[in-house]
């Protein structure tokens, strides 16, 4: 069920027998020549959409802007600055558990949200759990299989190919090639999304892609990480709310 596609009378029903809603966090910033802006929120929303649907859950309206100040090189990114983001996400947990939600499950797709995400989560009332859709191991088998090291940090195959199973794909164009390959030292100092400002960061990965070889995207592949997916949120978001 969609919050937002509801009454409030639905809502309050819903949440007396279960206090607890999916909030799907993601970003609007560029993703290579064949990766959608909207990708991460796409892949939050998607996910927490069809896991919901075998929790029985009610999924929040998809946070979809967020920090990606190192993507503002890129026409089409729309970036909040972290500390503003932080404090709207207090906000919304906050709200939430005034209205008597005593748990909320968020399902990220963006690198830098999380940060900002676990910050907020520390100083509500509420009881947070943050996931990111690529933390679990029945993704990860598919992703490690499909596409190895070329998974990459940025405009990530597994990524597309989900957008490409729920929206459209893009002819790989100048993605057709790999890109620069990461070292593991890299990816490491990177994760989180730490990247430089955003005319380094242009310069230094022009086509947007940082370390992803987007052409091994597969429409097939992306259904079946949104099946994988779908099915770890959905029995994890069981065990929080049992827990």
């Amino acid at each position: 069920m969609r919050l937002s596609e509801m009454t409030w009378q639905e809502a309050e029903a819903h949440f007396f027998g279960q206090p607890a809603v999916i909030l799907p966090t993601g970003s609007i910033e560029q993703h290579g020549p064949m990766g959608l802006i909207g990708t991460d929120a796409i892949c939050a929303e998607q996910i927490a959409w069809r896991a919901a649907d075998q929790a029985k859950a009610v999924v929040a309206p998809t946070v979809s802007y967020a920090p990606a100040p190192f993507n503002m090189g890129f026409p089409g990114t729309m970036s909040l600055s972290a500390d503003l983001w932080q404090a709207m996400m207090l906000e919304l947990f906050n709200g939430l558990h005034h209205q008597g939600i005593s748990k909320v499950y968020v399902i990220n797709g963006h690198g830098a949200n999380l940060a900002p995400l676990r910050a907020a989560a520390a100083d509500c009332g509420a009881d947070i759990r943050i996931r990111s859709w690529w933390d679990f191991e029945p993704v990860n088998v598919l992703r490690r299989k499909w596409y190895g090291d070329w998974e990459g940090m940025h405009a990530t195959p597994s990524e597309i190919s989900i957008t490409q199973a729920t929206h459209r794909a893009i002819a790989p164009g100048d993605a057709a090639e790999p890109p620069e390959f990461l070292t593991p030292e890299f990816v490491k100092a990177h994760a989180g999304d730490k990247h430089g400002p955003a005319d380094e960061h242009r310069r230094d990965f022009p086509d947007g892609r940082v370390g992803s070889h987007s052409a091994l995207a597969q429409v097939d592949h992306g259904h079946a990480l949104l099946n994988a997916a779908a099915t770890s949120v959905a029995l994890d978001f069981r065990d929080f709310v049992a827990s």
